[in-house]
């Protein structure tokens, strides 16, 4: 007879698995429902209504747990002394499975639960406002935006090329950075030599959340400089 503790792990590992799976599903169409997600997992729905009784709590936990992952690796970075361009350049390397692997939250802000993704967003945008605000106190990023919305706009370039066809790999991680140093007022010349200094695959082997395999992009955009959200101005 299994014993207590035994079912308690069965239900945590069945709860995990949902959520695995339920990112991959809802990545593949936004728009699929509690028994989509049970088809894809193997149980009935009425397994998946018992961890989450709502698609709106299975959300919810999957942002939560998207916000619990990049405010580690923020915290951590923010704790360096280097320029606060070098800890972005970091940030991104170390976060980029992470984006990579929560990107249809990008999605899924934009309809009915963009609300409850927005008030859970709160950790992330402080350190993420903080971290742009050094570098415009040190004169490393540009001052037209205030740090709060900048930063904002900045990490919506992460998600929205996570989210896009050239985003599984190194190069796509590369030209997110790239791209991002751009809209934080970065001159060109220095984001592409801080982002040729990043080992890009030992910093997301460090992180990887989900296995990402290359498409090509050659060059990233061009530029002279550089309702408020993380995930993307999600």
């Amino acid at each position: 007879m299994p014993t207590e503790s035994s079912r308690v792990r069965s239900m945590n590992e069945t709860r995990d698995r949902i959520l695995d799976v339920a990112l991959d599903v809802l990545g593949e169409n936004p728009d699929a429902g509690m028994g989509d997600i049970a088809s894809a997992v193997g149980v009935v729905r009425r397994t998946v209504y018992g961890h989450f009784p709502s698609r709106l709590d299975l959300v919810r936990t999957l942002t939560e747990q998207a916000v619990t992952e990049v405010t580690a690796v923020l915290t951590e970075v923010n704790a360096s002394d280097a320029e606060a361009d070098a800890t972005w350049v970091e940030f991104i390397a170390r976060v980029w499975p992470v984006a990579h692997r929560y990107r249809v939250l990008l999605a899924l802000r934009r309809g009915a639960y963009g609300e409850a993704i927005h008030g859970l967003l709160g950790p992330v945008d402080e350190l993420l406002a903080d971290l742009v605000k050094r570098g415009q106190d040190s004169d490393v990023f540009a001052r037209h935006l205030p740090a709060g919305i900048l930063s904002q706009v900045a990490y919506g370039v992460v998600f929205a090329i996570a989210d896009s066809d050239l985003s599984n790999g190194t190069l796509g991680a590369r030209a997110a950075t790239i791209t991002s140093l751009l809209m934080l007022g970065v001159p060109e010349t220095r984001a592409i030599a801080l982002v040729g200094d990043q080992p890009w695959p030992a910093a997301l082997e460090r992180s990887r959340g989900s296995s990402c395999s290359g498409h090509d992009i050659d060059t990233a955009p061009r530029q002279e400089s550089g309702k408020n959200s993380v995930i993307a101005t999600m």
